[in-house]
């Protein structure tokens, strides 16, 4: 209660015994400031004010107002409560509204991710192997896969399965498999025929060759105007040097030489197995190409670690973006925007390195593979190079599926919108 009254003092207290205390009171007690007869009221300056600025609800008609008991004292108190409160107000009605724009950019960001795993779901298996089937390179990679299974299960069946052998219908059915791991092989050879002319392409459509003058400047001189120039008078140089096709050979990144180069070996030596071409020059051939593959996988193996590199640095970053947001207080709620991006981007990222990895392991497969043919070596050649060829074979195809599933799924969700 903010207000206590007092009862009124009544007739008979004010008799002689009144008069008799008079003079013993007035020693030690001086008259109240203030007027006791009407009703008490709250300090406003005391250490738990009223939270609200409130009138009596019993102030009589002999009350008087503050300023009348303590003089001139300032009621800021309540003021600067009042003010207090709206703010807070006004800031709860900001999150509020703030929290509501939010919740949207949140439900639409995982409204789009609801539509990329029902296309995702949408997608069968055998509409991805129809894709990859279709192409010559993806049955370039299914063969791949049921050679160097049958070449595993005939190092299992010859090794520890049938040792002996002896029996005609084992001899038979390693005879034919034989056979079918030959034809498959055979068949592959067919399949990549004038693969080099996709590195071709590449080294055609170069805007500009940068390559250094023999006036010793460093320019980008154009493959049109290279033919126009004229010719160097060097003795060391001739015509041949000048042919644009030849500057731009020069000037091509060193993995697409060995792939064009590789190429033309291969189709040399599988025009030699159709007779096309000589028996020496086949296997000269097949040996440079070996070469070419060899260093062509230490290439890769030296790009996909710099990708790797560049890749965990990116997703360094975004974690310690996120790290950072949640010690200042900023959550899901209070940024979904930023939140889901930087969510989006962490799995973006996780994604790429896992295939990166498997990128990195398919490489090492083909180099082991590669490094017996290169340097001749024998001992486990049999062994080793079944299993590495089996297991770069698998990598392989998963890539080439996830590449296609890839595809479907965004054409899937181009022709929704």
């Amino acid at each position: 209660m903010s207000s206590i009254p007092f009862p009124n003092p009544s007739d008979d207290l004010a008799s002689s015994s009144d008069a008799l205390h008079d003079s013993i009171h007035s020693q030690f007690y001086s008259p109240p400031s203030f007027d006791v007869s009407g009703s008490f009221q709250m300090n406003p300056l005391s250490a738990h004010p009223p939270r609200t600025p409130r009138s009596s609800m019993s102030i009589t008609p002999t009350s008087r107002p503050l300023s009348a008991h303590f003089g001139s004292v300032s009621i800021s108190v309540y003021d600067e409560k009042e003010e207090d409160t709206q703010g807070t107000r006004a800031e709860a009605v900001q999150d509020h509204t703030a929290g509501d724009d939010g919740d949207e950019v949140a439900y639409e960001l995982d409204e789009e991710d609801l539509r990329v795993k029902a296309a995702d779901n949408k997608v069968a298996p055998h509409e991805v192997w129809r894709d990859i089937l279709s192409a010559s390179y993806g049955r370039d990679k299914a063969f791949k896969v049921m050679q160097y299974s049958i070449r595993v299960y005939l190092l299992f069946h010859t090794k520890l399965l049938f040792r002996s052998g002896r029996s005609a219908w084992q001899q038979t059915m390693v005879r034919r498999l034989e056979s079918a791991r030959s034809g498959f092989s055979f068949t592959r050879k067919m399949l990549i025929l004038f693969n080099w002319l996709t590195p071709l392409s590449t080294i055609l459509a170069q805007k500009t060759v940068p390559y250094a003058s023999l006036d010793g400047s460093f320019f980008s001189h154009s493959l049109a105007n290279a033919a126009a120039k004229k010719p160097p008078s060097s003795p060391f140089t001739g015509q041949l040097l000048s042919h644009p096709f030849l500057q731009a050979l020069l000037a091509a990144p060193p993995p697409v030489l060995l792939d064009l180069f590789n190429g033309l070996s291969d189709d040399i030596y599988t025009l030699s197995r159709l007779g096309l071409v000589g028996q020496k020059t086949g296997a000269r051939a097949a040996r440079f190409a070996d070469w070419c593959w060899f260093f062509g996988t230490l290439v890769g193996l030296v790009q996909n670690g710099i990708e790797m590199s560049i890749v965990e640095g990116q997703q360094r970053e975004v974690e310690n973006r996120a790290y950072q947001e949640s010690m200042s207080g900023a959550t899901s709620k209070s940024q979904p925007k930023a939140s889901k991006a930087d969510e989006k981007e962490l799995m973006r990222l996780q994604r790429k390195t896992y295939w990166l990895k498997v990128t990195r392991t398919k490489l090492a497969m083909d180099l082991i593979f590669v490094s017996y043919d290169v340097f001749k070596l024998s001992r486990g050649k049999d062994v080793i190079q079944s299993f590495a060829g089996l297991v770069a074979a698998i990598l392989s195809s998963l890539k080439l599926y996830d590449k296609y599933k890839s595809a479907l799924v965004t054409k899937l969700l181009s022709s929704t919108i």
